[in-house]
């Protein structure tokens, strides 16, 4: 063997290697199915062929073309995305024979020009559209087939050979445990949204105020996590506002979330104590039933006389400080009655405050998720929040709290929750309404 040889058979290691490592990289950046997949095509077209398209297999049982990806500048061919039925027995084209577990299949000359085919095989011809060579290779992950992946080339290009097949055995492994790793954190994702969502409260009709509260799960893991809202009315007839975040993003997280929830309704409706007291009360009931665990919460109880004025008595442990916004946009942060969080002493004193609630204003409840960010500073966060609910000073509870969702929270890392409470005009009868809580 020449030098030339050796250094042709290194050069082709070290590019089936980048291509590998590109591949990982794509794969690594992203847990939504589409998305990885596409980026993969790109590569796979740039790298290995012409033209790349990814199939997979629907939990409904047909096949989905997530992507289908050239070599050459341009947009992608978005008319060959498409939604087929799984292939029936007749078919035996090679989509159809690599869905059914069989591959990787080169093809080349007559595998690509037959014209003996099932309906089902000839409306796949699109995809193999002057190819001069193609592999379909299947997309697996524990035994199981997820779909298939077709590389062609065509034009002058060297046609794909048996030496490629081990490149794109490796590649379509990885590929499909990137798949079935997306859809095991969509899965767990789901799941985990649908038990936190259980766990959280239905928001009580008050006359006169307006309620709306929202959960919204982590955009970035599949965790479940501790933060809550809550509200109810004391044997007093006063209404309370509870918002809390549980230390921690896993199931017991949620469970101890749970606990705390109820236990400090419990406490609440059993004496009617300022706020200080209530969660003071907490701490020692904290301390002996779940030791070991820290929440932040706001403890917050609505007063006034029918038609106002109102006030917010109020006890933060640790918590980020409520928002108040005026009907006119004005804005601020009801700094007072901060204390330590809750879990972290039975000895350490605790404080309340009381503010005024302005007719027509909008108080805001919310947890860490809605607004931290590790790129920026808390303070730069919280101005963030002001300018944002400033501008919705005016809609009803339920668009404030979607707004600040979608534009605060689209790419959080952690879960949030909102609580907002909407105040009457000053003066006028109360009336009933209706709450809604996401």
């Amino acid at each position: 063997m020449d030098d030339y040889d050796v250094d042709a058979i290194l050069q082709q290691a070290l590019d089936r290697l980048t291509a590998l490592a590109d591949i990982n990289s794509a794969l690594a950046g992203t847990l939504e199915e589409a998305e990885g997949m596409r980026r993969v095509a790109r590569i796979v077209a740039r790298r290995l062929g012409d033209r790349c398209a990814v199939d997979l297999l629907s939990d409904q049982g047909g096949i989905e073309r997530v992507c289908v990806t050239r070599a050459e500048a341009g947009p992608s061919p978005r008319e060959e995305l498409v939604t087929m039925p799984p292939p029936p027995e007749s078919a035996t084209g090679p989509l159809a024979r690599v869905l059914r577990g069989a591959g990787p299949l080169l093809l080349t000359g007559a595998d690509l020009t037959s014209d003996d085919r099932d309906p089902w095989d000839a409306g796949q011809t699109l995809l193999l559209a002057d190819a001069t060579s193609a592999v379909v290779a299947p997309l697996r992950a524990r035994r199981e087939v997820l779909g298939a992946l077709t590389v062609s080339r065509s034009g002058d290009h060297p046609p794909l050979t048996e030496q490629d097949l081990p490149l794109i055995d490796d590649l379509v492994h990885r590929i499909g445990l990137a798949v079935e790793n997306a859809r095991l954190h969509h899965e767990t994702q789901r799941i985990a949204e649908r038990l936190q969502r259980s766990l959280l409260p239905q928001l009580p009709h008050i006359d006169g105020l307006t309620m709306a509260a929202r959960y919204a799960p982590s955009q970035a893991t599949a965790e479940v996590g501790g933060d809550w809202y809550d509200s109810f009315r004391l044997p007093t007839g006063q209404t309370t506002l509870i918002i809390g975040d549980v230390t921690g993003h896993d199931l017991k997280a949620a469970v101890t979330m749970s606990q705390l929830r109820n236990m400090l309704r419990g406490i609440a409706s059993d004496r009617q104590e300022p706020p200080e007291k209530i969660l003071h009360r907490m701490d020692v009931a904290q301390h002996s039933l779940y030791p070991g665990t820290t929440a932040t919460c706001i403890y917050a109880i609505v007063q006034g006389p029918e038609g106002g004025p109102w006030q917010l008595d109020y006890a933060t442990a640790g918590h980020l400080p409520p928002l108040l916004v005026t009907h006119d946009g004005d804005t601020r942060y009801l700094t007072g009655g901060h204390s330590h969080i809750l879990g972290a002493s039975t000895d350490l004193p605790r404080t309340s405050a009381i503010e005024a609630l302005p007719a027509r204003s909008t108080l805001l409840l919310y947890t860490d998720g809605l607004i931290e960010r590790r790129s920026e500073s808390i303070d730069r966060s919280l101005t963030r929040l002001r300018q944002h609910a400033a501008a919705l000073a005016r809609e009803s509870p339920d668009t404030f709290c979607d707004e600040l969702l979608t534009g605060l929270a689209s790419d959080s890392a952690d879960d949030v929750a909102l609580l907002a409470l909407r105040l009457p005009s000053a003066g006028r009868p109360k009336k009933k309404t209706t709450t809604r809580a996401d």
